[in-house]
């Protein structure tokens, strides 16, 4: 869907991204970072991805919901970083609005459901130890497709809704976008249109989509902390911690990172925090997620171990 032509002004069909940095003598320098953090990201996600089909103890629905995530980070630093490296190589920093557009779609759609995964991995600890005498059949094979299932529906719902609102924009100068991808907040400000429903619009999904299932997950490891703290063994305490501790860490990354960047709405202008922010929710979170999840958990290092040696049983 094409922007259309405002009465003083041609409609705009392409877009610039400044990117990171505007200094030409630090893109080779950039370029050599991002694409270093890019196969560190693919590479390590995909490695959590071949321990947990190839190992059977990690056929478990924890480690079901932790092989999703990782395909989902793979496809969130690729939706933006290997597009800033062909215009860093190409030394072209023009974007069309159509691939502008494509990019906020699969964006939000992985953001999204990234927010529903989490919150499904936090229930899955609460009926892990809160309620174990009910968890194989609570959490059975149908239950964790399904709720993989509809967690893709909502969040191609929420993508679907963001591109259609964003497309009825119009934009007629200018053109220029301080930052290094495609998002709603950077779009909103070169609009030559009204932005008021589409600004609450996104106020109202980020409440849905990341508010609700923050509060869920607050609820499902207070449960879990009161649960924990009945235990009389400490050995005990600190194995239940310890399952939670990882995902916990991801929680406060992925949900603090997008707060600072959606909940900022109406700032005048783009700035290099914004860039910043936006370097840790599509290249750092990635790159983390696997060193967090098996930085203390033997059965993933051992796993991992075996998958790059080459040494693993399908059994």
């Amino acid at each position: 869907m094409e922007p259309e032509s405002e009465a003083n002004g041609t409609a705009v069909t392409e877009f610039i991204l400044l990117g990171l940095v505007e200094t030409p003598e630090l893109w080779p320098f950039v370029f050599v970072l991002f694409l270093f953090a890019y196969l560190v990201s693919v590479g390590g996600n995909l490695s959590i991805l071949a321990a947990i089909l190839v190992e059977p103890k990690l056929h478990t629905p924890m480690y079901f919901f932790l092989g999703n995530l990782s395909v989902l980070d793979v496809g969130c630093i690729t939706v933006t970083v290997p597009a800033m490296l062909d215009r860093l190589l190409s030394h072209r920093h023009i974007i069309p609005y159509q691939a502008c557009l494509s990019q906020i779609f699969f964006f939000h759609l992985l953001a999204g459901m990234d927010s529903f995964l989490l919150t499904t991995m936090a229930y899955d600890r609460f009926l892990a130890i809160c309620r174990p005498l009910t968890y194989s059949t609570r959490m059975s094979h149908t239950v964790q497709s399904s709720l993989v299932a509809v967690s893709w529906a909502c969040s191609i719902s929420n993508a679907l809704t963001h591109t259609i609102a964003l497309s009825t924009l119009n934009f007629c100068g200018p053109d220029v976008i301080n930052h290094f991808y495609c998002d709603l907040p950077q779009l909103f400000q070169l609009s030559c249109s009204s932005i008021q429903f589409n600004e609450l619009l996104l106020f109202v999904m980020c409440i849905l989509m990341a508010g609700v299932p923050l509060v869920l997950i607050i609820t499902s490891y207070t449960h879990v902390a009161a649960a924990v703290l009945r235990i009389r063994s400490v050995e005990g305490r600190k194995k239940a911690f310890s399952t939670c501790g990882s995902h916990l860490t991801v929680v406060c990354l992925f949900y603090g990172t997008g707060i600072f960047n959606y909940m900022r709405l109406g700032s005048e202008e783009s700035s290099d925090k914004d860039k910043g922010v936006g370097v840790f929710n599509t290249v750092i979170n990635p790159m983390l997620n696997p060193l967090v999840y098996s930085l203390r958990n033997p059965d993933v290092q051992g796993a991992l171990w075996r998958v790059l040696m080459g040494k693993w049983s399908l059994t």
